[in-house]
């Protein structure tokens, strides 16, 4: 079916029918979008982290297994698509903070949030000189997103070292600083192996001097 006809499909799904299968047209169609435009986000992110922000709105809809009149439905600009991408990457870096912490002893928690972090920062590479332009629009999303990573780290850092897994003194800003230095390490086929093992030194140093655990009180 081509993509005009997919457009006239979910216009008529709106029309009354007078045998009752209007209403359930209408969910399925809606249904089938959100899973349309789910597919497109995580199409483009990884798009982005591997080919950068110019990578080709074509393949991105390929890769989702739509056409490209679909992706434009959903997101009439690649800036529209790109915002949509960064937002989606900081909400999934929040949700691991919690799941990991909820799983997790809180210094294992801690490392595999800040290698996830990794994912972030190569997703926001790709996206940079389009993020500047959404900056200098004065997109509203910094505001809406700006505090969210940072209260995450927040919350390991603290319980890890409450946990004494980390040493005492540990602060949270101070590992955001140095988790984003390697925004701008130079890239390379190896930037993302290079920046792991950067990761792994970090909480290497973290967890020096660490007290341990409390003993419990009689």
């Amino acid at each position: 079916m081509s993509e005009r006809e997919g457009e006239v499909t979910e216009a008529k799904s709106d029309t009354p029918n007078p045998a009752g299968s209007a209403q359930g047209a209408a969910k399925r169609m809606r249904a089938d979008a959100r899973r349309n435009r789910e597919r497109l986000v995580a199409a483009a992110a990884l798009a982005f982290q591997s080919e950068g922000v110019d990578t080709s709105l074509e393949a991105i809809a390929r890769a989702a297994g739509v056409g490209i009149g679909t992706l434009y439905r959903h997101f009439p600009t690649r800036e529209a698509l790109i915002e949509i991408v960064y937002r989606r990457e900081v909400e999934t870096l929040v949700v691991a903070a919690q799941e990991l912490a909820r799983d997790l002893p809180a210094d294992e928690a801690l490392a595999q949030w800040m290698q996830r972090f990794v994912d972030y920062i190569a997703a926001k590479r790709g996206m940079g000189d389009s993020l500047k332009i959404l900056f200098e629009s004065k997109s509203p999303l910094f505001a809406e997103v700006g505090g969210l990573i940072p209260s995450a780290l927040k919350s390991l850092v603290e319980r890890a070292a409450e946990a004494g897994a980390i040493r005492p003194d540990a602060d949270s800003g101070d590992v955001l600083h140095a988790l984003s230095s390697i925004y701008a390490a130079s890239s390379g086929p190896d930037w993302r192996d290079r920046s792991r093992r950067l990761v792994q030194l970090l909480m290497d140093g973290l967890r020096y001097g660490a007290p341990g655990p409390s003993a419990p009180t009689a």
